[in-house]
């Protein structure tokens, strides 16, 4: 049954509301609690009992980090680690290009350095290079190097790791592993076949991370001591919600610590990032997908690849702000040409239609750095995986993004293993291919078998699930910063959408080139403004600026609006329907 009996919103969307055991729960959770219903209203989404809600509203790392020695070669890792400091071996990085793979390699260097011990950073070029080890890549650096760890990456890499001759391997990993592993002295990863899932929802960092909590272990053991760890949680934080680890669990504590030390400003490079992207409040989940993510990326996709390991790793602001300006650059020019390559494949994916398990497209000359991004648009616009493929020479280079409950990646491994592309892997909910181009339209359709069995056709692509209802008068600063508390808020922990129902709207101007400010009022003298970017590209924007006089139920997040020292709550619109 449609929530306010909305089956179709201006946007086309049917709004769904909590389940009756939900509800329930909401409701013992506030008698119990004395928390305002809007709190209890999330936390009984993600199923907190009572005595547990003090707890996930302060997720403490101590109580939640697991112990390292739970993964599998863990402890090798570690000891091969300390034994190349010992000996003052030569010790490599070889980290992915995007932010989880930056932030893992910062993370060892940072340690590093502060162990007295340098590094050499490769960061392979996304175009000529392609993701992971490569064999020659990997040869080049066992030549001038008596330890290599693969961050990111390499838990597929067999025949890189076997050309590697002289040099120990070590691979710090999240993305799903094939049947057998690659002949690696240790292979460290929550997603190998024999590990049990417990931490199947960690990214590489947080892996790396763990592996220097055990190298600190078996350092006191022997009498010494190792760097403070609770400094590198800034790293942590930014891979986990770029890289849309689901943030449940000990993520939600790796997320909380990691931003109340960015915020500390002491990372030069976090801090030159920062400013270039005119950030002007305290650092939140959202800075780390939507700011500083993105322009890290940039260097990857479109730039030199290790621009954003460098960054994040440097300690000197000279040199963070010129990076931070070039990634700043960089993430322009991804923009326009990301504009170009998703009009096109919306087109493209449109006319096949966005009722089906796999949303996807291909077009030839589109820049491979752009594709992830146009896929994750594609998701957005349909609710349902989507891949975007580049074409050039005849070889199509791909990348996916799934929605929550659907698992892309262990469908293209699948897909790998069938012969139908030429190599593919990641994790559930992001995956990157490449396939011949004479096959491409083969491996969609049966990629879109495969996401079927999950039930992909089933999901409601014009659903908005919202939590229950809110007044103006209630929608307090100190209310958002409760509910903000129940978060952070991202990948597999949506944040909570309110309905403010049947409400007046005061005034609604058009603000730079798309957005839409509206105040509205519940007509018992409480009002609130709200924001929507982008709302001019819908109908949205249009019908609330020519009201005409009618009332409406608005539904969006509470945001907390910062403005020369005042603080004050604003709605961040989503969506609308006629009373």
């Amino acid at each position: 049954m449609s929530f306010l009996g909305v089956d179709a919103s201006l946007t086309g969307r049917r709004w769904l509301g909590p389940d009756v055991e939900t509800a329930r729960a909401c409701e013992f959770l506030e008698q119990q609690s004395g928390l305002p219903a809007a709190v209890c209203q999330v936390l009984a989404r993600r199923g907190v009992a009572p005595q547990e809600a003090e707890g996930f509203l302060a997720p403490s790392l101590q109580a939640l980090l697991p112990d390292p020695r739970s993964l599998k070669d863990m402890e090798i890792a570690a000891a091969r680690l300390l034994q190349a400091l010992k000996r003052r071996e030569r010790i490599a990085v070889f980290a992915d290009y995007d932010v989880d793979g930056g932030a893992s390699a910062a993370l060892l260097l940072v340690w590093l350095r502060d162990m007295g011990h340098g590094a050499t950073l490769y960061v392979p070029d996304r175009i000529d290079e392609g993701y992971g080890p490569n064999d020659e890549a990997m040869a080049a650096l066992a030549r001038d190097h008596d330890l290599i760890v693969c961050v990111d990456c390499g838990t597929l890499s067999h025949g890189p790791i076997a050309a590697a001759a002289g040099a120990d391997v070590v691979v710090l990993d999240h993305h799903l592993g094939g049947e057998t592993l690659p002949d690696a002295l240790a292979v460290v990863n929550p997603n190998r076949q024999d590990e049990d899932g417990a931490l199947a929802h960690l990214c590489a960092a947080a892996v790396v991370f763990l592996m220097l909590v055990e190298a600190g272990r078996q350092l006191r053991e022997a009498g010494s001591r190792g760097p403070d760890l609770m400094s590198l949680l800034d790293f942590v934080a930014l891979a986990t919600v770029a890289d849309v680890a689901p943030l449940i669990g000990v993520n939600r504590a790796f997320v909380r610590q990691g931003l109340k030390v960015m915020a500390w400003r002491e990372r030069p490079g976090l801090a030159a990032l920062a400013d270039v992207a005119r950030m002007d409040t305290a650092p939140a989940a959202y800075h780390l997908g939507f700011l500083l993510g993105p322009r890290i990326n940039a260097g990857g996709r479109i730039g030199k690849a290790d621009l954003g390991a460098r960054l994040l790793a440097s300690d000197d602001p000279h040199e963070a702000a010129a990076l931070a300006e070039r990634l700043d650059q960089l993430n322009t020019e991804r923009r326009e040409v990301e504009t170009a390559v998703r009009a096109a494949a919306l087109d493209q994916a449109e006319s096949r239609g966005f009722d089906t398990p796999l949303v996807w497209a291909a077009g030839p000359g589109w820049h491979p750095g752009v594709v992830g991004i146009v896929a994750s648009r594609l998701k957005e616009a349909c609710n349902r995986p989507s891949i975007v493929i580049g074409v050039e020479n005849g070889i199509g280079k791909g990348s996916g993004r799934s929605v929550s409950g659907i698992d892309l990646g262990a469908p293209i491994q699948r897909l790998a293993a069938e012969g139908l592309l030429i190599k593919g892997g990641g994790h559930k909910m992001a995956a990157g291919l490449t396939v011949a181009e004479d096959k491409i339209e083969a491996a969609m359709a049966r990629l879109g078998e495969l996401l079927a069995r999950q039930g992909a056709h089933l999901i409601g692509a014009a659903d908005l699930r919202v939590e229950g209802l809110l007044m103006p008068g209630a929608a307090t600063v100190e209310l958002a910063e409760m509910v903000e508390q129940a978060g952070p808020f991202g990948a597999g922990a949506a944040a909570p959408r309110y309905v403010f129902p049947d409400v007046q709207i005061r005034h609604a101007k058009r603000v730079g080139e798309n957005h839409l400010k509206v105040g509205f009022s519940d007509g018992l003298g409480a009002s609130l403004d709200a924001i929507m970017f982008g709302a001019f590209d819908g109908p949205l924007g249009p019908a609330l600026q020519n009201n005409g006089g009618a009332r409406f139920h608005l539904a969006g997040r509470l945001d907390i609006n910062s403005w020369r020292g005042r603080r004050s709550v604003q709605l961040r619109l989503e969506d609308a329907a006629r009373a």
